[in-house]
């Protein structure tokens, strides 16, 4: 049965170069400049909403899954307000009858609180459909993975590796998006106060100077309640596992995976979108043989 064409579908769909218009009919601004939220203070045109998957401790390692994984799903403001919101928003209306549900990874799989699914195609159904509204918005990738396992240093915390790696790469890509020189807000859930005071003192260490750029770095940490209903984060939860899957298990299907290859920041731009990630936009540690260092 074919698909029926939304009026906004031409909006949205590629252009001579293969390029996705970010923003529709409804460009508030020229790319580049940044409309100021408060008189006198203007920040990025992005956000970054960051989650994780497995955990960072050293002293007991899951054999079926050791690896710690960090992932940023970074935003263009307007595209995150006028369309991935709505179409989360209008998929928990459909499936739960109200928006206040929160999509956890975990809890989906798991099939606990509010996903009791009636049967497997049922569950199934449901899948495709995140995967989908997933697939077809735009937002980009950063991941790390943190192969515990093999890590050599024993005293490194993973969650500082996984951290610095990430928002070295963010400040790459706001360098590409000449947006390097305004504050990009980094959006992460609260896991515990010395945890979060712990995070907190690293990601100001990093940003202060203490990384590869040997440079300041525009960002600024927000933490969010773990109850928060924040379309972003969910992303970010949907999204972690995947990737540490891709590592752990390289031989199973993982359709999500796939999908996500053509969200990584990569080396070619959005042109080449799909490849080029590796050691880019997905940064695995220790690095596997076979990877050249950047």
């Amino acid at each position: 049965m074919a698909k029926s064409k939304s009026p906004t579908d031409d909006a949205y769909s590629p252009d001579a170069a293969g390029q996705i218009p970010l923003f529709g009919d409804h460009v508030p601004q020229h790319v580049g400049e940044a409309a100021p939220m408060v008189p006198g203070k203007q920040y990025s045109q992005h956000v970054v909403y960051v989650d994780e998957s497995g955990d960072h401790s050293l002293e007991s390692i899951d054999p079926q899954y050791p690896v710690f994984v960090l992932a940023f799903c970074v935003f263009h403001k307007n595209h995150y307000a006028t369309r991935v919101v709505p179409a989360l928003e209008s998929f928990k209306f459909k499936h739960f009858g109200h928006d206040v549900v929160v999509l956890h990874e975990t809890d989906i799989r798991k099939e606990r609180g509010s996903f009791r699914f009636s049967s497997r195609p049922h569950k199934e159904a449901f899948l495709d459909e995140l995967t989908g509204i997933i697939e077809a918005n735009n937002f980009i990738l950063i991941a790390s993975v943190i192969d515990k396992m093999r890590l050599r240093e024993r005293s490194e915390n993973p969650y500082h590796l996984a951290l610095g790696f990430c928002l070295e790469t963010l400040y790459e890509l706001m360098q590409e998006k000449g947006q390097d020189d305004l504050p990009t807000h980094v959006v992460v859930e609260c896991r515990g106060r010395k945890e979060d005071a712990e995070l907190e003192l690293e990601f100001r260490r990093i940003c202060a100077g203490e990384n590869r750029f040997g440079s300041p770095l525009p960002f600024e940490v927000v933490f969010a309640d773990k109850k928060t209903n924040s379309t972003g984060l969910q992303f970010a939860d949907l999204v972690a596992r995947p990737i540490g899957l891709s590592v752990t298990r390289p031989g199973q299907v993982n359709r999500a995976f796939e999908v996500l290859t053509r969200k990584f920041f990569c080396s070619g731009g959005r042109k080449q979108v799909g490849t080029g990630f590796d050691g880019w936009g997905l940064k695995i540690h220790p690095a596997p043989e076979s990877e050249r260092p950047r």
